[in-house]
């Protein structure tokens, strides 16, 4: 059985969209079978996994207003094991057209779950906000993963984020956890680095990935290419973090 895990934190810029396509990939290569869910309107995951999104007859948004079987919107990707259920712009509205659904934290839910036999692991890739479609990508998932970026104002609005998922736990989904906070744009020259990466470990202790994803020019230059960083350049600092992210991940979860 799947694991469902979102990658959340309302800050924008903190590294969730790059986590969830190059962990994706990490994974993949490693022999797991993974889906990657585009829960965010701005729609990077999908082009930056390679997906033409303008030419796109279903996406999630479909699958949340519409009904739209989801095996109708998963779209292969240039990664063996890795498939992606693409976003659109109209997500952005998808908020207030769910307004009126009966249990509208738990669509989707109901259109995952039954994906977790198919899968090792589903990645959700939330936007940077605490609207509705975060609250369903939470409401769905076993775990959640918050990037967290070394620089100052790191900490800023994560005490917000974790009351969202203590509510979320105690109302609509008791088996939610935290799988572990992630520093992301890691630079061991910035003292303020140093400082921000210590700080996170002594605040949240056992809950930080051993990991650490560091300032890397490849991992940001391969999005545009439609690639994760494995596929540009396997031989970067970032493919390397994130292959060991991910072995670390699933360490975690055997």
């Amino acid at each position: 059985m799947g694991k469902i895990i979102s990658l959340a934190n309302q800050k924008g810029g903190v590294g969730k969209t790059t986590t969830a396509i190059n962990l994706a990939a990490s994974l993949a290569t490693l022999g797991k079978k993974v889906l990657i869910v585009d829960a965010d309107p701005q729609a990077n995951a999908s082009s930056g996994l390679g997906v033409n999104i303008r030419t796109l007859e279903y996406t999630i948004y479909e699958c949340l207003i519409d009904e739209v079987p989801t095996q109708k919107a998963i779209h292969p990707t240039d990664v063996k094991n890795l498939e992606i259920i693409p976003s659109h712009i109209d997500l952005v509205g998808a908020e207030i057209e769910m307004l009126n659904l009966d249990n509208r934290e738990k669509v989707m839910q109901r259109l995952l779950t039954p994906l977790k036999s198919s899968y090792d692991y589903i990645l959700i890739d939330c936007s940077p906000s605490l609207g509705l479609i975060t609250v369903n990508a939470l409401t769905a998932s076993d775990s959640v993963i918050i990037p967290v970026q070394c620089e100052y104002f790191a900490l800023e609005g994560i005490s917000k984020l974790l009351n969202t998922i203590k509510i979320i736990k105690s109302k609509l989904n008791m088996n939610l956890e935290i799988e572990s906070f992630l520093l992301t744009m890691y630079d061991n020259r910035l003292r303020l680095a140093n400082q921000v990466y210590a700080e996170v470990k002594r605040h949240f202790e056992g809950m930080v990935f051993e990991t650490v994803i560091t300032r890397n020019v490849r991992l940001s230059e391969a999005p545009s290419y439609g690639q994760p960083v494995i596929v540009y350049d396997a031989d970067s600092k970032g493919s390397s973090n994130y292959m060991d992210l991910a072995k670390e991940l699933i360490k975690k979860n055997s």
